[in-house]
């Protein structure tokens, strides 16, 4: 086997340092001759997004931004290092701008947001002296690109097969939070900006519950939604879906796209059979693990959160040259934790607590950067997390158990067990990247163990936030696998016995390694997987769902949408079977009418029971209520209500919605979070909807 190849900067030579002879200059001739090209660049600034405004292409913009900003870096050996770098940038500056989007008089308006960042580009190009510039692309820039792709064609099947509004409101329904997420997304959209900025405002706009919730997903989504739909946000009902279900699946693949770049960075300079073994098993892992449960089960924050932590540490691991660059996104990505899932934030500042640790004289020569540039992103990544825990109270769900523990502990010492030897082996090697991949390894572990002893102490098994924390381990576990295939033999190049037996040696052994690492994942589903419990994998489970005929409550949530528009100062709920299944049918219509404030008392903390929940509904909605019955018992609850006490005729209305007979099929729906339903819940009928 071939010494272990190291990523380090070519030396610079003693006759490269001696300046070459040229003729004395004039430095303020010299400097005046940046002025005419400074100027271009600035009316270019704000003259591309007008033109594409113009011509209807503001799409185009966030790509041209990301270009730019990848140009004036300087880190990263290819083109798809600068521009995940670049990345990783704009998603931490955009998840910081969310707090001026509110306060400055044009919001998230495309022209304006393209101007000024472009401005702020061309201006920081200047004072660093850069000329736009770009790594030329090459081979290793596609496996990463390839395995995203195929991660978000396979698991966008269900939405493809989805032909209505009921079919996509099924999918969603898959994940009670779904519901709150987009709801979120729309007035995010609508306000521009986070909700916690003004929240009087937004009380007016969502539920008080989302008012502190971590919204860095929402804001970035919303501000890029912006550029396919400039009026501001995608419109109401099955646009709205449509948009949100995008955004979730691309969110995925960029998690995806972390993952496979992370894995090959860590790894540096490999030969190409080894970057396709990489990409396939890293592909193989993350569709046979917990993590496509995160579309499943409507965790678009989550996902984010996962890829923002990965960029963070595969710089740890492996940095970039210039100790400011490194500074800056290292700062960039951590405040963008921080806004967008706090969870992750410990650990997150913990590896850059280490780089700067083991890179102390290179951060002291900085000091200014290091201290200056740390400081305010430290005080901004605190903005959320305090927000939640001193004003919304999220620290609830640290007792709240889960069903999914066993899948966790599984990853953990099943990918903890494997990476872990691999990664002791390649410590013994020069290159110090294994090292601190280990470390990585160690402190995204650690995160979840915490919380498991917390769990204990507290006299509770370890639930939802352990389960979450796993997920990160995951992550960071399956880039580790790096470790494992950089053990395997190198393929020579030489047209000898020697070389030959070598390549076909190397050959067998990544087909080897990609047929156990598909096989024991359970992709192919021909067994169950290693790393799951149930017979199918969550990937399988989520792309191999029934469409054939919507639930009952998607049903229902889209007829009452398509019959009964948002009357404004009016509260419109839902009664159907069952309070749990009328709960879930008000919050997903409260979603698509974009009234989510206005129902908030009618939704939340109240009793899974009838007709105590119906009653209570009308003592705590203020002003006029329109129930729409899609139950006949619950059509005769509303009309004994009125004969009862008449005086409510002056504020409460019904409509009926009649749902046709079909085969009931037995409802899997499980109860919100910390409740169960006081009586079993009947069978669930699912309908097709009228085409």
């Amino acid at each position: 086997m071939p010494p272990e190849l190291t990523v380090v900067e070519p030396p610079v030579s003693p006759v490269a340092q001696q300046p070459p002879p040229s003729t004395p200059t004039n430095p303020v001739r010299r400097h005046w001759r940046w002025i005419p090209v400074l100027l271009v660049a600035l009316v270019a600034a704000w003259a591309v997004p007008l033109a594409a405004h113009a011509l209807h292409r503001d799409w185009l913009l966030p790509p041209v931004v990301l270009v730019a900003t990848a140009s004036v870096l300087r880190g990263g050996r290819t083109l798809l290092d600068r521009l995940m770098l670049a990345l990783g940038l704009l998603l931490g500056l955009a998840a910081v701008a969310g707090l001026l989007f509110p306060v400055w008089p044009w919001g998230m308006r495309p022209v304006p947001v393209t101007g000024v960042a472009l401005t702020l580009l061309v201006l920081v190009a200047a004072a660093l002296r850069r000329r736009p510039r770009l790594p030329r692309p090459g081979w290793a820039d596609l496996f990463p690109l390839a395995g995203a792709a195929a991660m978000v064609a396979y698991l966008r099947q269900p939405w493809l097969r989805a032909t209505d509004l009921a079919d996509r409101l099924t999918i969603l329904g898959l994940g009670e939070d779904n519901w709150r997420h987009l709801a979120l997304f729309d007035v995010m959209g609508r306000l521009g900006g986070y909700t916690f900025v003004d929240p009087a405002a937004a009380r007016e706009q969502i539920t008080a519950q989302l008012v502190y919730y971590p919204q860095g997903w929402h804001l970035i989504t919303a501000l890029l939604d912006g550029f396919l739909v400039p009026t501001g946000g995608a419109s109401r009902g099955a646009d709205l879906v449509a948009h949100y279900a995008g955004w979730t699946i691309a969110g995925f693949g960029l998690l995806t796209l972390a993952m496979v770049w992370a894995a090959q960075r860590v790894s540096g300079p490999i030969h190409l059979l080894h970057r396709t073994v990489l990409t396939v098993v890293v592909g193989a892992l993350v569709l046979g693990t917990q993590l496509p449960r995160l579309l499943y089960s409507g965790y678009p924050t989550e996902v984010l959160g996962l890829a923002l932590t990965v960029l963070l540490a595969a710089l740890v691991a492996r940095p970039v040259p210039g100790t400011r660059e490194q500074v800056v996104l290292l700062c960039a990505l951590l405040a963008a934790v921080g806004f967008t899932y706090y969870l992750f934030l410990p650990p997150a500042a913990v590896l850059v607590l280490c780089w700067v640790v083991t890179h102390w004289r290179e951060a002291l020569r900085r000091w200014f950067t290091v201290l200056s540039v740390g400081l305010l992103a430290g005080a901004l990544a605190l903005v959320a997390p305090l927000l939640g825990v001193l004003r919304a109270g999220q620290t609830e769900a640290l007792v709240i158990g889960s069903s999914q523990a066993v899948e966790g502990w599984r990853a953990l010492i099943w990918l903890g067990g494997i990476v872990g030897v691999a990664l002791l082996v390649q410590v013994a090697r020069a290159d110090p990247a294994w090292r601190r991949w280990l470390l990585v390894c160690v402190v995204g572990a650690a995160l979840p163990l915490t919380i498991a002893q917390l769990n204990t102490d507290a006299g509770v098994p370890p639930g939802y936030y352990f389960v979450k924390a796993t997920h990160l381990a995951t992550a960071l576990l399956v880039v580790g696998t790096a470790g494992v295939v950089r053990l395997l033999p190198v393929p020579r190049p030489a047209l000898t016995v020697r070389g030959v037996g070598s390549t076909v040696a190397a050959v067998l052994a990544g087909t080897l390694t990609m047929t156990v690492a598909v096989a024991l994942c359970g992709v192919t589903g021909w067994h169950r997987g290693l790393l799951v419990v149930d017979e199918q994998t969550w990937a399988q489970r989520w792309v191999h769902q029934d469409l054939a005929l919507p639930s009952r409550v998607a049903w229902v949530c889209a007829d009452a949408q398509q019959r009964y528009p948002e009357v404004p100062g009016t509260t419109t709920l839902v009664i159907d079977r069952g309070p749990y299944r009328s709960y879930g049918i008000s919050l997903c219509l409260s979603a698509l009418h974009g009234t989510t404030a206005a129902t908030d008392p009618g939704i939340y903390a109240l009793p899974f029971l009838e007709p105590d929940r119906t009653e209570l509904i009308v003592r705590r909605v203020a002003g006029p209520i329109r129930f729409i019955t899609s139950d006949p018992k619950g059509e005769r609850r509303v009309q004994r209500m009125l004969r009862q006490e008449p005086a409510l005729r002056h504020r409460l209305s019904w409509v009926p919605l009649a749902v046709p007979e079909c085969e009931v099929a037995v409802s899997d729906e499980p109860p919100p979070p910390g409740t169960a339903p006081a009586t079993p819940e009947p069978a669930e009928p699912a309908c097709p909807l009228p085409r």
